[in-house]
């Protein structure tokens, strides 16, 4: 019924790999993706060190594993997260249900938005523990501040994307409006009103044969 609302093309349409990969978001998607993979990955592989004072690994981030742990759950969560909508997007012209349309576009406005204000926080937290760390030559300083920055970015293209899933969400809306109309309130139907009231015609008057005619009983002869 609603072929356009919500962002997507006709239903039933083939696969257009060159205008999906020059889509915004999905230009966006992989950026973001990137920049997950390096939180996490370098979180995991250079973040912890071995103090003098504990046997036990502590984050590079003035030692606070909460700090490592944040980054890395927001990273992983990042990630898995734009595999799963990019598959959407490369089969959403595909969907023919407007109602299921409607709830990944809503699903992606309310993630994109989640995690650009996570990445915030992950950014403030990393680069608070980062300017408190007192010994930063015991640990690998590039890959702190490695972290940090693609934190920052992460909190750009997470930005970005929720102002596109937005106005895709507002689009859809306006489509559905234009598209969709109730008959029983549709006042644009292009047949014409009918031209008596439901009470039936009015101003009915006397046939005119009633006064030609003469008065019943009396027989006249015809004449020869």
């Amino acid at each position: 019924m609603q072929s356009s609302a919500y962002g997507a093309s006709l239903a039933g349409g083939a696969f257009d790999l060159e205008n999906f990969v020059k889509q915004p978001q999905t230009i966006l998607r992989c950026l973001s993706w990137l920049f997950s993979i390096v939180v996490f990955a370098t979180i995991t592989a250079e973040g912890y060190i071995n103090p003098t004072t504990t046997k036990e690994a502590k984050c590079m981030f003035n030692e606070n594993d909460s700090a490592c742990n944040y980054g890395v759950g927001i990273g992983v969560l990042a990630f898995l997260a734009c595999v799963i909508f990019l598959m959407l997007d490369a089969y959403f012209p595909q969907i023919s249900n407007a109602k299921d349309r409607k709830y990944i576009v809503i699903g992606d406005l309310v993630f994109s938005a989640a995690w650009t204000f996570l990445w915030f926080i992950c950014f403030c937290v990393l680069a608070n523990q980062w300017s408190k760390t007192t010994n930063s030559s015991a640990v690998a300083a590039d890959a702190a501040r490695a972290v940090v920055a693609f934190s920052f970015f992460s909190i750009i293209t997470w930005g970005l994307l929720s102002y596109f899933a937005y106005g895709r969400y507002r689009q859809g809306v306006s489509d559905f409006d234009q598209e969709y109309r109730d008959p029983a309130n549709d006042h644009t139907t292009p047949y014409p009103p009918a031209p008596y009231a439901s009470s039936g015609p009015t101003g009915y008057q006397q046939s005119p044969f009633s006064h030609s005619q003469e008065q019943p009983g009396e027989y006249q002869p015809p004449a020869y």
